[in-house]
């Protein structure tokens, strides 16, 4: 599965060069002389169509139809140079691989393909949402050092953007990453921090998290001092 979405990696890649490679066709002025017209032979509105449908078949939980689906709208979309677009259907496509357990073709997916799309475009906000979905990825592939280390860059780019919301998820991926490497008193402290942001900006949002965080050190901690080891 890997070498297949290398593969289409290398497909996205030479996308944009593909997009300039359009159809010509010649129309007769009257005097005979002959001009190009370049004509696009992709449209906007077959990716929303595309997209339209893979997110469908990703509410009724057929992800393996929908990556495919999202896979034909992110090309659309890339031939039209709409690369907004483009980078949601990229993303959409690593998330139905995280949802069928394939976490290293959506690492691999967020690394050559949404990553760079955003750092290309000058998307800062699209380059901080990978790294959150990065930390995502690697925590759920037990490679907690790079999960850290993505989700800690999410964190100083959503201070630099000033967002509170983003900064909050950055530490909530933080928490759970100590949470697995079994640092149970960092992680309670950085829960903390937090919980004091969230409610300082008065938002609920994270509210269900952070109790169930809380909730996981407090049976870790539990069982430690139970059955110590």
């Amino acid at each position: 599965m890997t070498k297949i979405v290398l593969a289409l990696i290398g497909l996205f890649a030479s996308l944009q060069l593909q997009a300039q490679n359009i159809d010509k066709s010649e129309i007769q002025e009257p005097n005979g002389s002959a001009i190009n017209i370049a004509v696009s032979k992709f449209d906007l509105e077959d990716g929303n169509s595309f997209f339209e449908e893979a997110e469908d078949l990703e509410r009724k939980g057929d992800y393996n139809e929908a990556l495919t689906l999202f896979g034909k709208a992110a090309f659309e979309y890339n031939a039209v140079k709409n690369f907004n677009r483009y980078g949601q259907a990229v993303i959409k496509m690593s998330s139905m691989h995280y949802q069928l357990g394939r976490f290293t073709d959506a690492e691999q997916i967020l690394l050559n393909v949404a990553l760079k799309n955003y750092s290309k475009t000058g998307n800062r906000s699209g380059v901080m949402n990978t790294y959150n979905l990065l930390g995502k990825v690697y925590l759920a592939n037990t490679k907690y050092t790079q999960s850290m280390w993505f989700y800690t860059q999410q964190g100083i780019l959503a201070k630099q953007l000033k967002s509170n919301n983003a900064y909050i998820e950055s530490i909530l991926g933080i928490v759970q990453v100590k949470i697995k490497k079994k640092d149970f008193t960092l992680a309670l402290r950085d829960l903390k921090s937090a919980e004091w942001l969230a409610n300082s900006i008065k938002t609920t949002q994270y509210k269900t998290q952070i109790k169930d965080a809380r909730e996981m050190i407090a049976s870790k901690t539990t069982s430690k001092k139970v059955n110590p080891s």
